[in-house]
């Protein structure tokens, strides 16, 4: 772990006197760049540097223990120091080896995010619609932005499906854990007897990703405009502007009516495919390599059940770490750290294992 560590140590020190040279100052792209290794190399440094501080007061309090001149109470205190030093280290230690960690390389990006509604017809519609305001609260308080893509939207004002992107620094890092189907109980509004329904929706969230990571051939695909529509089939606009994207060697198929514009709604169109097609690409390398664990709590996988929200008894549980909360409606208004943060550090102490076990092998 150590030698990786001064490597950062290293690489630190040669950043700072590159970012202090008149003709990187000069360059606003290659200070930018230098700015952004420099972002990710400082943490580890500044940790290992704390942690050689710690071992040195550590060592010099063994020397006043070990002294033959030194008085009893001054040995006493010199112990003290040497016991909560020792201590401090081993924290230390497992800090350097969580921040030293592969990171997720997608963990910067923006995303984009899907619901459909799955079983419960129009409830689970509606559902769709409250985990998209979910979203988009959460995404506020953080200071993100919503973008909306496509919705498809039912009478009721649910959503069949809608997709959206979230733009923000570190969106992908949090969001990624969403994966999966969501499930709620409750009584519908519909429902005269008071009966609980179970329905679900399922979330799917995607990296956004650029052309350079992932190259669509044209002649791959074909485009068709439609006329946008609301629920019941009445037109928004009456101009063709609405776009569908079928991606023909996979048959995916993606289609974005939000914008009056035909060329927005294909450039929109055109990031859902690239974010999918580089997900289906990821879950193949993944099922690959089955020894090797992905990196999101759970697997991912948007069939597995990961989340409840009950609302008689206003409670939300996390299926994956076994976490309930009593706080529905405060979670449903975006609060969501409380969750988020707990699945983060499970993820890290999964790999933290993964990592010490490959260690001792």
């Amino acid at each position: 772990m150590f030698e990786n560590v001064i490597v950062f140590e290293q690489r630190y020190q040669e950043l700072n006197q590159k970012l202090a040279d008149p003709s990187v100052l000069a360059d606003p792209s290659l200070y930018r760049d230098f700015m952004k290794e420099y972002s990710m190399v400082t943490p580890v440094a500044e940790k290992y540097k704390e942690w050689k501080e710690n071992n040195r007061a550590m060592e010099e309090a063994r020397e006043l223990m070990e002294d033959p001149g030194l008085e009893r109470e001054l040995k006493e205190m010199a112990a003290e120091d040497f016991a909560a030093s020792r201590e401090r280290s081993e924290v230390l230690a497992e800090e350097l080896k969580l921040l030293l960690l592969p990171k997720d390389p997608n963990d910067d990006k923006n995303v984009i995010m899907e619901i459909r509604a799955g079983t419960g017809g129009e409830e689970a519609a509606l559902f769709s619609s409250v985990l998209f305001r979910m979203y988009s609260m959460y995404a506020e308080a953080r200071h993100w932005q919503t973008e909306l893509l496509n919705v498809n939207e039912t009478e009721l004002g649910g959503f069949k499906e809608i997709s959206f992107m979230i733009t923000g620094a570190g969106a992908y890092s949090c969001l990624k854990y969403e994966s999966g189907v969501h499930r709620v109980q409750r009584v519908p509004e519909t429902e005269t007897q008071g009966r609980i329904h179970t329905s679900a929706a399922t979330v799917a969230v995607l990296p956004e990703v650029d052309d350079v990571e992932v190259e669509i051939n044209p002649k791959d695909i074909q485009i068709d405009t439609f006329r946008s529509s609301g629920a019941g089939g009445q037109h928004i606009n009456k101009t063709s502007s609405a776009i569908r994207i079928t991606h023909l060697p996979t048959g995916m198929v993606v289609e974005c009516q939000d914008e009056r514009s035909q060329l927005k709604n294909k450039d929109k169109a055109m990031k859902v495919l690239r974010s999918r097609l580089y997900e289906m690409e990821q879950q193949a390398q993944d099922a690959a390599v089955a020894a090797e664990r992905r990196s999101q709590v759970g697997s991912g996988d948007r069939s597995e059940r990961i989340r409840t929200y009950n609302y008689p008894q206003g409670r939300v549980t996390d299926h994956r770490i076994g976490l309930t909360l009593y706080q529905l409606e405060a979670f449903l208004n975006g609060e969501l750290d409380g969750v988020i943060d707990a699945l983060i550090e499970e993820d890290r102490a999964k790999k933290l294992q993964e990592s010490t076990a490959m260690e001792n092998v």
